[in-house]
Order: structure tokens, then C-alpha cells, then sequence
């Protein structure tokens, strides 16, 4: 494997194909990148959006009318998995933490998020949050506006989200 990525990189870089051919056996890069390509589209999956129905978010996790659309979870050696999070006003996460952190999209909307022993901070539309891994935190929509994000996070042992107690309206509204 490692010749083979050799002559790749060494085409590339525009070095002549003979010295490289005749270190690698007779490999041929068209036949290599062929394969790559046949490879990449047998183990592509698209999955359409109203293919997978939306499912409402669990009160144990949930506070409020939440909807989760699209979500995916990791194959194998693959460790990522989300979804898209809508969260009407007022709704919010308990409080969790992520083994390898979590990254989100706020693709409409407001929301708010804490981290344990900071303050409430604002999310907002194009904005992308990242939360480091094991950061005990909470994210939702304002009081007053919806807010939708995609949720991204990484698993470890096979769980990617350890979740914790509720948050109160007292820490919610800060």
C-alpha cells in the first residue's frame, strides 16, 4: 500500500511514470484511482429526508416541544453520527455531556447555550458552536424564538452523548 500511494503521489507532483511503475510491480494508477472511485460509490449512502420520519425528542432528554429530523449514526470504523434538532420556544436539552465534544449548526433561529458555571450565551443563524468533549452543557431555543441546528458528535464505546438531570427554568433563564 505504501508504493501504491507513492505512485500516486509521485504522478502527481509530475515525476515521470517509468521509474515509478517499474518500483511498484506494474501497478497502474488509472487502474488504482478506478478502483478508489467504484469503491467510494458502492459504499456511498444518501438518505433522503422523508425517508426517515421525524421523531418527537424524549422527555427524558427534553424539555418542550422538540423535533428531530434526519438522524444518522455512524457505520462502522466510522464514529460520527447527528441530526437536525428543531427546539420550539422555550425548549431545550437536559444537560449532557459528549465523549469526544459536539459540534453544531444553528441553521434557523435563536437559541441559547450554558456550559456548567458559565453564563448563558446566545446562538444564532450561520453560527457554529463548537462544545469540547466531557463539558457538562445545555442548548435550546430562546423563550420568545425556534431555533434548528444540526447536532454532530463523535462516539465513544459506542454512546456519543451521556445524559444528565434536567435543566430548571431558574438556570434556563439565566
Amino acid at each position: 500500500m505504501a508504493q501504491k500511494t507513492l505512485l500516486i503521489t509521485g504522478v502527481s507532483r509530475g515525476f515521470g511514470r517509468e521509474p515509478l511503475l517499474s518500483a511498484c510491480n506494474g501497478f497502474s494508477p488509472a487502474s488504482y484511482a478506478l478502483k478508489r472511485i467504484q469503491t467510494r460509490e458502492n459504499n456511498m449512502k444518501i438518505i433522503r429526508s422523508a425517508s426517515v420520519p421525524s421523531a418527537q425528542g424524549p422527555q427524558d432528554y427534553f424539555t418542550g416541544r422538540v423535533r428531530i429530523d434526519a438522524p444518522f449514526k455512524a457505520d462502522g470504523p466510522a464514529r460520527v453520527g447527528g441530526a437536525t434538532v428543531t427546539f420550539e420556544p422555550g425548549a431545550r436539552t437536559a444537560w449532557h455531556t459528549h465523549p469526544l465534544g459536539q459540534t453544531l449548526i444553528i441553521t434557523h433561529g435563536k437559541g441559547w447555550i450554558q456550559c456548567e458555571g458559565e453564563a448563558v450565551q446566545e446562538m444564532n443563524q450561520g453560527d457554529i458552536v463548537w462544545i469540547p468533549e466531557d463539558v457538562k452543557h445545555w442548548h435550546g431555543a430562546t423563550a420568545e424564538n425556534a431555533m434548528t441546528h444540526i447536532a454532530i458528535a463523535e462516539s465513544l464505546n459506542g454512546s456519543p452523548v451521556t445524559w444528565l438531570e434536567h435543566v430548571t427554568d431558574e438556570q434556563y433563564h439565566g
